[in-house]
């Protein structure tokens, strides 16, 4: 694997920590395109050392902010938690503990006018992240490339339609994962491309039968 001199040096951010502080904000902002519209409650769950830190370190700032669209460089992170109220956005903060996560993990349970996702997500280091949990669903999303998220109900011919869109609209798979809660269960797809899924292909596949959700997600 190749490291580039960004990776160790992460992005631009307001704040002290390129993991506490960007990563933090990036993994708001995850969930908030998870959920394709404005993010109106949300009880977030600070681990580790989030939940020793956050408040010296923004963290709590830096999620909130991306919950409300704010990118890394923003300098409104620093205003987050006052904004909130005024952009509509209700929150609860709190900690928890658990030996299985990594250090840095935020567990968002989040709620727009339509739609609702709980993810558990880590700031990995350098302002990168990775999506460990959604719905209940193991994954393994780092947005590092372009993601398609596909939920959907584990029948036969589901898997063959998503790849068949994929193929026809000239889409070249890069990774795949897949977790399922049981046989003939819901399941979840995580697709990798080398390339942005533009929203004609992401309405194809929502257009599937079986196909519950699709989440396109663009590289951080």
């Amino acid at each position: 694997m190749s490291v580039s001199m960004f990776d160790m040096l992460g992005p631009i951010t307001v704040g002290p920590s390129s993991s506490h502080t960007a990563g933090a904000v990036r993994i708001g902002l995850a969930c908030r395109t998870i959920l394709k519209e404005d993010v109106k409650k949300a009880d977030i769950t600070f681990y580790g050392s989030f939940a020793s830190t956050y408040k010296g370190h923004g963290t709590d700032k830096a999620v909130v902010g991306g919950l409300l669209g704010f990118g890394t460089d923003d300098v409104r992170v620093r205003d987050s938690l006052e904004l909130a109220g005024e952009m509509g956005l209700a929150y609860t903060i709190s900690t928890g503990e658990n030996p299985r996560y990594h250090p840095n993990t935020v567990v968002i349970d989040a709620s727009s006018e339509h739609n609702h996702v709980r993810i558990r997500a880590e700031s990995v280091g350098g302002g990168a992240i990775r999506l460990s949990e959604i719905n209940g669903f193991e994954v393994s999303v780092q947005c590092r490339a372009d993601t398609l998220i596909v939920f959907g109900r584990d029948v036969i011919g589901t898997f063959y339609s998503i790849a068949k869109v994929m193929n026809d609209c000239g889409y070249n798979i890069g990774t795949l994962y897949l977790d399922r809660e049981r046989r003939a269960g819901d399941t979840v797809i995580v697709i990798e491309t080398d390339v942005s899924v533009d929203p004609d292909t992401v309405g194809k596949l929502q257009a599937l039968d079986n196909v519950i959700g699709v989440v396109a997600i663009e590289k951080f």
